[in-house]
Formats: structure tokens, sequence, C-alpha cells
């Protein structure tokens, strides 16, 4: 059985993957991104262990033996998942590995935007903080989390243990569905605009589908508090880049924390880029799933998984 790593990188290599060789042939690729370099690696692979990759009929048709293919990831709008039914070829990801670490990138995010953490930190690098008289210096005004209102945009497992955290930090929690369905979540559950209107902090952890791709838009960034700050550690295009550059150039809200964008990684022409104040907006190159314990997860995660297929049971599928 030859197994093929397409993305042994998208790991980090300070991660061991070698777990996978007590099945079979193990071929690994650092990274594969163009469809032609999918088609030729996976030629004659029965096993496919992929992240970005893309899996669909222009990338597998000539991979005649291919019977399963495990996700780097949670998500898997990389697989055509309608294609993988037809040909019978099973797909599993990985689940709750990254929850804590995501979980901890939307406080710290919300925390050094709601405290303007990087404007004092420089202030006291710069030299300025030592040459004055003064014990303190507070000249850019900052606020508590404390009875401040923390909208959430889905309430998986990540959206859940952030509505812990703030809870626990003196925000009352709401949330809204993208669905529109009512949980039982524990929380006040209210409505698109209820959640735009009311809320000091929006953290945003649902997947991205035609429901969410940009459901922050112009018309949602109009609906905020000007004193909002918005969180996206979800899918990039949950949130329209070009309204949010407008909102925040615009003053229609306060600041924006992202670790996602449209386009990864950010590009050249992409208007956040524009933006240098820390204050207003702070992007991360999406690492919020990324800790050593998180990536050496997602691995061991899919060991199981594979182990599980090969067994014939059922563990994280998909389709």
């Amino acid at each position: 059985m030859k197994i093929v790593v397409l993305e042994r990188n998208s790991v980090g290599t300070d991660i061991d993957v070698s777990a996978f060789e007590r099945f079979g042939e193990v071929e690994y690729y650092a990274n594969t991104y163009r469809p032609e370099d999918v088609a030729e690696r996976t030629a004659d692979a029965d096993i496919i262990i992929a992240n970005k990759a893309p899996m669909n009929r222009q990338t597998l048709t000539g991979s005649k033996k291919v019977r399963y293919i495990g996700e780097f990831a949670t998500g898997y709008d990389n697989i055509d998942l309608e294609y993988c039914k037809e040909r019978g070829i099973r797909v599993c990801n990985v689940v709750n590995y990254s929850t804590a670490m995501v979980a901890q990138t939307t406080i710290t995010l919300a925390l050094a935007l709601t405290m303007k953490l990087i404007h004092y930190d420089n202030y006291v690098k710069s030299g300025e903080y030592a040459s004055q008289e003064r014990f303190s210096n507070f000249d850019v005004p900052f606020n508590e989390l404390d009875g401040k209102t923390w909208g959430i945009v889905g309430m998986g497992n990540i959206g859940s243990r952030v509505a812990k955290v703030a809870s626990a930090l003196g925000c009352r929690v709401i949330t809204a569905s993208v669905t529109g369905r009512k949980r039982d979540t524990g929380y006040e559950q209210v409505g698109k605009e209820t959640l735009l209107k009311e809320s000091d902090i929006i953290s945003l952890h649902c997947p991205l589908t035609d429901l969410s791709r940009r459901y922050i838009d112009a018309g949602a960034f109009g609906m905020m508090k000007k004193t909002a700050i918005l969180i996206n550690v979800a899918r990039g295009p949950v949130v329209d880049n070009l309204a949010l550059y407008e909102a925040l150039r615009d003053g229609k809200i306060a600041a924006a924390g992202l670790d996602v964008l449209e386009k990864e990684p950010l590009s050249k022409d992409d208007p956040l880029g524009l933006i240098k104040d820390s204050g207003k907006l702070i992007i991360t190159p999406h690492l919020a799933w990324a800790s050593v314990e998180a990536r050496t997860r997602c691995v061991e995660e899919n060991v199981l998984n594979l182990e599980a297929f090969l067994e014939g049971r059922s563990r994280c599928v998909v389709c």
C-alpha cells in the first residue's frame, strides 16, 4: 500500500509524522499546490494525506487506486465530496485538535486591541516612557471587557470555548447562527441584526459555506457600533476584506483582529495591507491552529483515522 503525504510541511517540520510508515510505503512532499502536481504525485497512491491541495475530478481522475483521503485540518473545502462519493473514496478530517489554541488566539486578539497593548509596548521600548516624569502613561484610552457584550457567530467547539472565557471575563455573551437554526447552547441566541447592533466584540467561528461567505459585509459594518471590535478566526471569506478596510478607514468600527484572510498569504494589492496602525488592525498569519500541541494532535488524529479506516471502523468520516 502506498501512502502519499502531499503537504508534509503544513504541520511543521518540527512535528514527527513517521507514524504513517507503519501502514505502508510513504512518499512525502514538502508542499503541493498545483493541480498537475497533485495528479502526478497521487497517480499510484492508495492513501492521500493532504491539507489545501485540490482533491477533485481534475486532479484525481488518473489516480485509480485512491480509496482514502485524510485531511491535516478540520475544514475540507479543498475536497470535492460529490466526486469522492462517486468514486467511493473515504474522506476523514480531524476535529477539536486546535480548539484550545484558536480560542486562546481569539481572546488574545480581543485583549490586545481592547487594551492597546502594542501601542504601550512600543511606547516603553521607544524610550518615551523613560524620558517622562510621571510613573504612568495612558495617552491612548483603553477599556475593560467586564460588562461588555460579546457576540459569537458559530457555537461549535471553538465558539463554545470562547463563550466560557468571555463569560469568565465578565462579558454578556450573545450568539447568532448563520443558518438561523435555534440551538440550546446555554447562551442567549439572537438574530444577526441584533448581534451586530448590540455587540462590543464580535468573534467569528463558523465554517465557510454559501451562507457564511461574506457574512460580514458593508451592510453588517453599517449596523455595528463605532466602538466595536471584530475578530475573525474562522475563514477569510466570511468577511468582505474591502468592506472591512473601508469600515476601519472611515471609523465605522474601532478595530479588527484577523488570523484569516480572503486570500492567503496577504496579497500585495489587499487594501488591509495599507493599515499599519496595530491599535486598529492586527493580522496574524493563519497561526491560530498551529501551537506545537495542536499540530501534534493533528498528526496523531490523522494516524488514528487511517488506522480505523484500514480496520473497517468509522472515525471522523466526512464522506
